[in-house]
């Protein structure tokens, strides 16, 4: 048995030196792959070093995240397309996206922080199309206008993950009938989130995906704490019980699934 935490952030662990140890804890875990995302060109050359270090279990993903987007932008992802030209290649593009949550509260401000995060997805979007590459979605309060952006930008869905998935069975079908996939957290093991598993089913065992998003949105029982890769086989528990599948069939199915993604 073997688990693919399909979206993860490394990088707080590695600058406390712990992420040996992360590692270690996932494989007993049998957490044996991971993809480690990027958010920021902060973190996009220290993904690219721990995929070559830890080649088979560290995979990773560049992109310029809305809640880093500002006026210099473009500078930022017109260096995106280098790391595609590294032998060592991101196994996708992203998180890129919208997020309404966090925005000023002067409208001007909105306007302009809205306005620019969608001339920085748009961007990546066509980038993504003419590398014909994975791409991961962040959508945080701005579904419609994610999905409406992808549309319009010719990419193909096949190629198009909504991570972190929160929303309904309205939206999953959306995302469903276009071809598109969809990636849960451990916010499915919150009460509160039950309406999460209706929507899971709404996607085929067979292209369903699941994340720790570390180190954050740790499941039940290790709400509160730090995340951890390890800690996605909590999930895996968690679901195949819900699902009324074998922990081993869920493990391979969501591996599989992740691994067909990203070309792995």
């Amino acid at each position: 048995m073997s688990f693919f935490d399909s979206h993860c952030h490394l990088k707080s662990f590695w600058e406390k030196g712990e992420l040996s140890q992360v590692i270690s804890r996932a494989k007993k875990a049998e957490v044996n792959k991971m993809v480690t995302v990027g958010t920021s060109s902060e973190d996009w050359q220290i993904y690219h070093r721990l995929a070559v270090r830890f080649a088979g279990t560290i995979y990773y993903s560049i992109g310029l995240h809305p809640s880093y987007v500002d006026d210099s932008w473009r500078e930022h992802v017109s260096a995106l397309r280098s790391f595609w030209e590294m032998e060592k290649k991101p196994v996708a593009l992203g998180e890129i996206g919208l997020d309404y949550f966090r925005l000023p509260k002067d409208w001007e401000q909105k306007k302009l922080a809205i306005g620019l995060q969608k001339d920085a997805f748009k961007k990546q979007l066509a980038w993504a199309r003419e590398l014909e590459v994975p791409v991961i979605i962040h959508s945080r309060n701005a579904f419609e206008d994610c999905v409406d952006m992808i549309d319009s930008s010719g990419l193909n869905w096949n190629n198009v993950v909504f991570h972190c998935f929160s929303e309904g069975i309205e939206q999953a079908k959306i995302l469903s009938d276009r071809g598109g996939r969809a990636s849960y957290t451990g916010i499915m093991t919150y009460k509160k989130n039950s309406f999460l598993l209706e929507s899971l089913k709404v996607q085929k065992l067979e292209n369903l995906m699941i994340e720790t998003d570390s180190p954050y949105l740790s499941p039940v029982p290790c709400r509160g704490k730090t995340n951890e890769p390890a800690n996605l086989c909590l999930l895996g528990n968690f679901l195949a019980k819900e699902l009324k599948v074998s922990l081993e069939e869920l493990a391979g199915s969501t591996k599989a699934s992740t691994e067909a993604f990203y070309r792995i």
